[in-house]
């Protein structure tokens, strides 16, 4: 089972966005992908039009050892949904001192779901603690979405550096990939950015950008991925070359 966890520190750059898209493509595709909502504010849970209730989000998973099979929910599109609930932003507070909790996603992915070959997407809060440990030591590959500005470009570097760290504490290896997000095809800045990601980072930047797109912001506000909502926009065929892209260069296998 390929677990990605989509993350990055800065807020805005796509990564719920993407999470709700690369999760439905994969849908498409028949991968029967699980989504698992790790952010307080849910915004994954909103934009599939899932209701936020405490007994059934992930939160309780954490909290009251709740199975995380109980908690999947199913939709007609074939994607399956872990949501969150407000209430986990609690959970920093509540096991910040605890040794071992960063690893208990992992664990509780090992062990419930042993055998289960689809994959499983993570949406990422942006802050890194306790939530966001979880989702990236549950990963064998972490997307990290770059929006094409001066300021998110430079902050790649903190995340990747954040990566080597946690190889080194957890001996384990991150495989990445970082994605251009709200790529504007009339600015020279945006070709700049993608040029100086792909010269620092080679074949870790995906070829595919996602371009800047109004169907991806109107889409959450109808309970839908962008397939759904608009099939023949922009932010679709951007969203279904690069699962494509993803499948076929291993990113899930």
């Amino acid at each position: 089972m390929a677990t990605i966890a989509v993350f990055n520190q800065k807020g805005g750059v796509g990564k719920t966005t993407t999470t709700l898209n690369i999760a439905s493509a994969l849908a498409m595709l028949e991968r029967n992908p699980l989504a698992i909502d790790l952010d307080p504010q849910a915004h994954l849970t909103h934009s599939l039009g899932v209701n936020q209730e405490i007994s059934n989000g992930i939160s309780s998973f954490f909290r009251d050892e709740r199975s995380l099979l109980d908690l999947i929910q199913y939709r007609s599109s074939g994607l399956r949904l872990i949501p969150a609930h407000s209430d986990l932003s609690k959970i920093d507070a509540l096991f910040g001192k605890s040794g071992n909790v960063a690893s208990r996603l992992r664990d509780g992915l090992g062990e419930q779901l042993a055998g289960d070959n689809s994959p499983i997407v993570i949406d990422c809060c942006p802050m890194l603690g306790i939530l966001s440990l979880n989702a990236i030591i549950s990963a064998d590959r972490v997307l990290i979405p770059v929006s094409a500005d001066f300021l998110s470009m430079h902050g790649v570097q903190k995340v990747v550096s954040l990566l080597d760290v946690l190889q080194a504490r957890y001996a384990r290896k991150f495989d990445f990939r970082i994605l251009l997000t709200r790529f504007n095809a009339r600015r020279k800045l945006s070709f700049s950015i993608y040029d100086k990601l792909k010269d620092r980072f080679g074949d870790k930047v995906c070829d595919t950008r996602i371009m800047e797109n109004v169907s991806l912001a109107e889409s959450p506000a109808y309970g839908k991925d962008v397939f759904s909502y608009a099939p023949n926009s922009q932010g679709a065929k951007d969203y279904f070359a690069l699962t494509h892209e993803l499948v076929e260069t291993g990113f899930f296998y």
